[in-house]
């Protein structure tokens, strides 16, 4: 057992100085007082009052790689334990991206597993922008029914000039088969939606709900890279207003300060504008390229995204836009992990896993994944098997 002493519990929900007491992978007391239990060898460490949240929730994650937009020389290598580790990301969701052609779902399925193995907790999306989209049974309905780790599809690409351009019909029946395969598995069974530059990109959407009678919701898609520009962000808030939620990508604004707007600004535009801070979610698109292309569509930038980009911009949620950290923090933990249907994630409560971050001035200084240290007192004790 491990029962850590004096922290500044955000759970997110601000609770004030705790104890936490930890069994295995789980949190079963957070208290004011908790007493090392008598009979039970049990590690005692005290955090001084510094503040615990818990682990971060990066549910747009391209754990196996990506890119390739500039040919064989641009795909992006697998992710590093270790990234995520030193970022405060605990659990994931990996997905494929622009690359359904050369590279398969199996792909992502097998690091996802990896990362488990390694310590940390890892679920997928099953697909890419193409639709049809690559699956692992033939149907997205089935791989979410019956594969544990898939919780959804996507990434699929609307309004970007890489898109395959899915009719409603194709996007109707996707969405439909998403739903039933996680109605049949407990799962979220959503769509995670590309955006593209395009003006108006929610349409495919809204077109979907009015095609199936309404009896669909905006609630079963998570369109991402809603900060990409202005016009965007705006069509966002207007999606919002009508139920849907928001996914701002964190990484790829200190690469295209130009026309991005920068996350932190993001949630507080949206949130001036009505939106409760439940439907917006952060992810950091890591391992993914995030390339630059001019009006004729030829590549001239690329970048690559990074984990790290989260806890910078939910700090500067805090420190620039002046909101208080444990509503900063609902878009990186118990937000995601409610939208997603991620069991025992995004908080810090008794029953829940024993994910944990501890900050100090603004660093990560102690990292707990399913109650194993990954990091102490700034030391990487874990890494990936060939780090």
């Amino acid at each position: 057992m491990k029962l850590l002493k004096n922290c500044n519990v955000y759970a997110p929900t601000f609770w004030g100085l705790n104890d936490i007491l930890i069994a295995g992978e789980t949190i079963v007391g957070i208290a004011p007082s908790i007493q090392a239990p008598i009979g039970v060898e049990t590690e005692v460490f005290d955090m001084q009052g510094i503040t615990i949240i818990p682990g971060f929730v990066d549910a747009h994650v391209h754990i196996a790689g990506a890119g390739g937009e500039g040919g064989p020389a641009t795909r992006t290598p697998e992710m590093q334990l270790s990234k995520f580790i030193q970022s405060g990301v605990t659990t994931v969701v990996g997905c494929l991206g622009t690359d359904g052609l050369t590279r398969s779902p199996e792909s992502v399925l097998m690091k996802a597993k990896g990362l488990k193995a390694e310590g940390i907790s890892s679920w997928i999306w099953v697909g890419a922008y193409q639709v049809p989209t690559p699956t692992f049974t033939g149907d997205v309905g089935r791989d979410i029914a019956l594969i544990d780790e898939v919780v959804g599809v996507g990434e699929i690409a609307l309004s970007d000039h890489r898109s395959s351009w899915p009719t409603t019909d194709e996007l109707l029946r996707l969405t439909e088969h998403a739903r039933v395969g996680g109605m049949l598995g407990g799962k979220a069974g959503i769509i995670n939606i590309h955006l593209g530059d395009q003006t108006n990109p929610f349409q495919p959407m809204y077109d979907v709900v009015e095609r199936s009678n309404k009896m669909l919701k905006l609630t079963q898609f998570l369109p991402t890279h809603c900060n990409r520009n202005d016009y965007t962000l705006d069509s966002a808030i207007e999606f919002a207003n009508q139920g849907g939620y928001i996914d701002i990508t964190t990484s790829s604004y200190p690469y295209f300060p130009e026309y991005e707007v920068k996350p932190s600004k993001s949630v507080a535009m949206i949130l001036k504008a009505g939106i409760p801070i439940e439907q917006i979610t952060f992810t950091s698109d890591a391992g993914g390229s995030l390339p630059g292309f001019d009006e004729q569509g030829n590549l001239i930038k690329l970048e690559m995204g990074s984990p790290n980009a989260n806890l910078t911009e939910m700090l500067d949620i805090v420190n620039q836009e002046g909101l208080p950290l444990e509503t900063a923090l609902k878009v990186l933990t118990s937000n995601p992990a409610r939208i997603l249907k991620l069991p025992r994630k995004g908080q810090l409560q008794a029953g829940f896993d024993a994910d944990l971050v501890a900050i100090d001035n603004g660093k990560i200084v102690h990292v707990i994944a399913r109650g194993q240290w990954m990091m102490k007192e700034s030391n990487l004790l874990k890494k990936g098997s060939y780090e």
